[in-house]
């Protein structure tokens, strides 16, 4: 019953919420006005004391996750903690702020002097970054809302074939290079409106968008985590970060015996097997093949940013001013009337086609500026994916993947070694 009481809290944290949700729904019947409710509400903005308040919470939950993923080596504990950060950063303070959509403030900070990006924006952005350099990923592991909800609905994992899983995992390099582009261009925050979850702890989405965050939660059932291994783009930055980690989670809480139980524990596929077994490769072979992946970096990025300058003018049609300039365009050429609510909203304010087109063509200029270097980044980052699997270090023992490792605690219980505290021995 202790054990699963975490899972009864989700339960009634969604039951609230279906029901907050569906008195809603009911219509209002009283106040017949023109006012015409936005699609989409943000939350109400926070006076900074209380911004500053969500900073300590973080930076709280941040040191109660390190000590119980590294010192405690509690499992039950970060569940616990998975569980208070999705009802805190979660449910009430409905996903914002949140370190993963901080890539954008950033990224729109840093290519527009018209944008200053908020103090605790960018604390939220880096701090979780900190964290991850000095002991890995232990914000995924019970601070991040958007892990916690997949970490509490993960029952029977199955593993992916490696090809899948690979494939999968080169995502998020894509997603993030998309979002920075799209941020830095001031054209969408692609993060924010594609957040599966955000709908639902806001009770405001588009049906769509629920949908797909229920059927990642299902999905998560078996394929644990699906968002953050397969499309979360702070993730990327996080597995970069925590692959340098000092003081990383350990599977075994002493000398690993290479006993094998926790071989298949992880659903992540994050434990890096001892090969003292294996036979060595010849050294000059090895030597080879890495100058040869290693020259093929500059080649990928070249390539890359040779696409993505090509791409440009499509890209550049998530900019809402650009479609706006498409449209007007396309009916002045066909003679079909453009009767969307930008364009309508566009002829009766009364500003000249000119001044569209004229704006049309600089933010298109900026993407042909700005998208070689996603390109250039996705090349760089294939190049280095394939010069890390051409590398082989010697193992002696079992230990977490750094990158990857999420430091959830699901292999502390199959290691069969134990550790008495002082008051035990």
């Amino acid at each position: 019953m202790k054990k699963a009481l975490p899972y009864i809290i989700l339960v009634l944290l969604l039951c609230w919420h279906a029901v907050m949700f569906a008195q809603d729904r009911f219509p209002r019947p009283e106040f017949e006005t023109d006012y015409v409710y936005p699609e989409h509400q943000m939350p109400t903005q926070r006076a900074p004391f209380w911004q500053y308040i969500d900073l300590a919470v973080l930076i709280g939950a941040l040191i109660v996750t390190t000590w119980l993923a590294l010192k405690k080596r509690s499992r039950q504990g970060l569940l616990w903690m998975s569980v208070f950060s999705l009802a805190y950063f979660g449910f009430y303070r409905q996903g914002c702020i949140c370190s993963v959509g901080s890539v954008q403030n950033v990224s729109l900070a840093l290519f527009n002097d018209g944008y200053t990006i908020p103090l605790t924006a960018l604390l939220f952005f880096i701090i979780p970054l900190v964290f991850a350099l000095l002991f890995g990923r232990v914000f995924c592991a019970g601070v991040c809302p958007l892990g916690a909800i997949q970490e509490l609905t993960g029952f029977a994992p199955v593993k992916l074939p490696k090809t899948v899983d690979v494939v999968l995992a080169s995502v998020p390099f894509v997603y993030l290079a998309l979002a920075v582009l799209f941020s830095a261009t001031n054209s969408t925050f692609l993060i924010c409106r594609y957040d599966p979850f955000v709908g639902i702890f806001r009770l405001d989405a588009p049906y769509t968008m629920i949908i797909f965050g229920v059927l990642l939660l299902l999905a998560g059932i078996f394929v644990n985590r699906p968002y953050c291994r397969y499309l979360c783009p702070y993730g990327v930055l996080l597995n970069i970060f925590s692959r340098f980690a000092g003081k990383h989670l350990t599977i075994t809480p002493a000398e690993c015996t290479n006993c094998r139980l926790c071989e298949a524990s992880c659903p992540y596929d994050a434990i890096l097997p001892s090969n003292t077994e294996q036979v060595s490769e010849a050294p000059e072979r090895s030597r080879k093949r890495f100058i040869l992946y290693f020259l093929f970096i500059p080649l990928f990025a070249i390539a890359g940013g040779y696409l993505f300058k090509n791409l440009a003018p499509a890209l550049s049609g998530v900019n809402s001013t650009v479609r706006l300039a498409r449209e007007i365009r396309f009916e002045k050429e066909s003679g079909i009337e453009a009767v969307t609510k930008s364009a309508l909203a566009f002829k009766e304010a009364g500003q000249t086609e000119a001044d569209l087109f004229a704006q049309e063509e600089f933010i298109i200029n900026r993407f042909r500026k700005a998208s070689p270097w996603a390109g250039i980044f996705l090349g760089i980052a294939l190049g280095i994916g394939m010069v890390s699997l051409s590398i082989r270090r010697r193992r002696t023992e079992y230990k977490p993947d750094q990158g990857k490792c999420y430091s959830c605690g699901k292999c502390f219980k199959y290691c069969p070694i134990k550790v008495k505290s002082s008051n035990e021995v």
